[in-house]
């Protein structure tokens, strides 16, 4: 069926209905993998680190400034190792992520982003460190996960 659109330009209304089911299933699509971005940081600050590495695909690489490790299990030890070494010298803090720029591709995505670190301090809150994550992502049984998760820290203290 053909139908009027602003201008009075015919176009073909299941072609639009097509391109409009598009753009939400990529809308929802992106929205899911903010999603687990967001769970990535709540787990990751609330020292949730097994609960952090399920997040990542079976062989997923958790590329760090502190260390690389490959598997649910190795991500999990090294990021209580990361802790542990920090003990309780660093003040609590939180991660923040903005600039998000996701590229689909079917049931992978590539992922662009900044985060920040705000902590405590003596005089308020503080910006800890900041950086970029660089992530390639998969969807597997119906879950994005990360595959690869590099992180690039060029703000320290």
């Amino acid at each position: 069926m053909l139908a009027p659109i602003a201008g009075g330009v015919i176009v073909d209304s299941k072609g639009v209905a097509d391109r409009e089911e598009q753009m939400a299933s990529a809308l929802e699509e992106k929205d899911a993998i903010r999603e687990v971005m967001a769970e990535y940081c709540f787990r990751l600050d609330g020292g949730e680190f097994e609960q952090m590495a399920v997040l990542f695909t079976a062989e997923g690489t958790w590329d760090t400034a502190f260390g690389k490790a490959t598997g649910r299990d190795a991500i999990a030890a090294l990021a209580r190792d990361i802790r542990a070494r920090a003990a309780d010298t660093r003040p609590r803090g939180i991660h923040l992520v903005t600039n998000i720029v996701i590229a689909l591709d079917g049931e992978r995505a590539r992922v662009r982003s900044n985060w920040t670190v705000v902590q405590n301090g003596p005089d308020g809150p503080k910006i800890g460190s900041g950086g970029a994550y660089a992530d390639e992502m998969t969807k597997e049984d119906g879950h994005w996960r990360f595959r690869y998760r590099k992180i690039d820290r060029f703000i320290a203290p």
